[in-house]
C-alpha cells in the first residue's frame, strides 16, 4: 500500500509543507510529518520517504545528519504509539496484548515528550538559513501520468485506509490482516480505473499494483519469520518463562527496570525478538500488569521502540538513514545518543505520573 502511494506522487503534499528557508522551523516541520507519518506507516518506510525529501531542501550533508538523526528519533517515538507503527507494537495488537484505544491514549504523550526534548535539544546545534531552497519545479520522482486529483486520492485512500484498519477490527471482530487486504483491494481497483488508458508496454504498467507486488521485501518478511520461529522453539522448552522469573527476582518485580533494560537492549539487538522473546515470557493476566492494556505490555511497546533510537544501529529506520545520508556511528553516539536518552527518560516519568 505505501509503495503504490509513494509511487503514484501520493507523498507531493508532505515536499510542499516542509518548505521553509530556516533551519530551526524546517527541524520541527520534519520531526512533527516524520512523528505523524511513522503512526501511520511503518518507521522504516517514513524514513525512507523523509530522507528523499531531505536531499531536495538541504544542500548541507553536516546539516542532514542532524535532521537526519532527528528522522530516526521522530520516526521511532512516532510508532510507539500507534498498534500499525512499528513491528513490535502490530505483534503486541495482533496477539491481543494492547487495544488500539489502549496504546494511543496511555503512549501518545510519552512518545510526544520522548520526540520534543531531542528536537529541542538538538535545534541549538542549527543557526541561519537555508542556502538553496528546493525550486517550485522540483519534483519527486513520481508517476507523471496521474492528475494532481488522481494523486490525493491515492493518498486519502492508501493512508486514510490504513488508519481505520483498528476501526475495521473493532466493527468486524476480524484479523488486522483481512483489513489491510481489503484497503489493498480498494486501491488495486482505483489505480486501475486510473490506468485504464494507459498502454499495456512496461513503461505504463510499472506503477501498478500488480507489478508493485514484485518489490515487496520478502527477505525481510523472511527475517521475522525466522526469528519469531527461533523465539518460539525457546518458548516451547522453557527457556523464556526461566528468564522471565530471573528478571523478576533480580528487578524485585519493578515493571518499570525490567522495560527499561529491554529498551537499552533493543538499541543493539533488533527489538523485534525482545518483543516477542517478552510475550513467550509472561502470559497474559486477568488483571494487573500482565493484563491485556498492562503497564507492562504498555511500556514494552515504548520502551522497544524508543529506546531503539539510542544508538544509530538500534532500529530499522537508524540503519538505513546510516547508509543514505553516511551518519557515522561515532557521530551519532557523541552528539545524538544523551538527548535521545533525555528523551527516553523523560518519557518514561511522563507514563508514570500519567498512570
Amino acid at each position: 500500500i505505501v509503495e503504490v502511494v509513494d509511487r503514484s506522487g501520493g507523498f507531493n503534499f508532505v515536499r510542499h509543507l516542509l518548505k521553509t528557508s530556516n533551519k530551526r522551523a524546517l527541524l520541527w516541520r520534519i520531526a512533527v510529518m516524520t512523528f505523524l507519518l511513522s503512526a501511520i506507516l511503518d518507521n522504516l518506510t517514513t524514513s525512507i520517504v523523509m530522507i528523499m525529501l531531505l536531499r531536495k531542501l538541504v544542500p548541507s550533508h553536516v546539516d542532514r545528519m542532524i535532521y537526519g538523526a532527528v528522522i530516526i528519533v521522530a520516526a521511532n517515538s512516532g510508532g510507539a504509539f500507534s498498534p500499525i507503527g512499528d513491528v513490535t507494537t502490530i505483534m503486541l495488537w495482533n496477539m491481543n496484548l494492547v487495544t488500539a484505544s489502549g496504546i494511543i491514549l496511555k503512549l501518545l504523550l510519552p512518545s510526544l515528550v520522548s520526540m520534543v526534548i531531542p528536537v529541542a535539544l538538538l535545534q541549538f546545534m542549527l543557526n541561519g538559513e537555508l542556502s538553496v531552497a528546493m525550486a517550485d519545479g522540483d519534483t519527486i520522482d513520481t508517476d507523471s501520468r496521474l492528475t494532481d486529483c488522481q494523486r490525493k486520492a491515492v493518498f486519502i485512500l492508501g493512508v486514510g485506509g490504513l488508519i481505520s484498519v483498528p476501526v475495521f477490527r473493532a466493527i468486524t471482530g476480524l484479523s488486522p490482516f483481512m483489513g489491510i487486504l481489503l484497503v489493498l483491494a480498494v486501491l488495486w481497483i482505483t489505480t486501475e480505473v486510473f490506468y485504464r488508458n494507459a498502454s499495456d508496454d512496461n513503461e505504463h504498467t510499472t506503477g501498478r499494483v500488480g507489478s508493485l507486488l514484485s518489490h515487496i521485501d520478502m527477505a525481510t518478511i523472511l527475517f521475522f519469520l525466522g526469528i519469531l520461529m527461533a523465539v518460539n522453539c525457546l518458548r516451547q522448552i522453557g527457556v523464556l518463562s526461566l528468564t522471565g522469573e530471573w528478571l523478576d527476582r533480580t528487578s524485585g518485580g519493578n515493571h518499570y527496570i525490567v522495560t527499561a533494560i529491554i529498551g537499552v537492549l533493543s538499541s543493539i539487538v533488533d527489538n523485534v525478538p525482545l518483543v516477542a522473546g517478552c510475550i513467550g515470557m509472561y502470559p497474559v493476566a486477568e488483571a494487573g500488569a500482565f493484563a491485556i492494556d498492562g503497564v507492562f505490555w504498555q511500556l514494552l511497546a515504548y520502551c522497544a521502540g524508543v529506546g531503539g533510537s539510542i544508538l544509530i544501529i538500534g532500529s530499522a529506520a537508524g540503519v538505513v538513514v546510516m547508509g543514505l545520508e553516511k551518519i557515522s556511528f561515532g557521530w551519532y553516539m557523541r552528539h545524538i545518543t544523551p538527548v535521545v536518552i533525555a528523551g527516553y527518560l523523560a518519557g518514561m516519568v511522563c507514563y508514570m505520573i500519567c498512570n
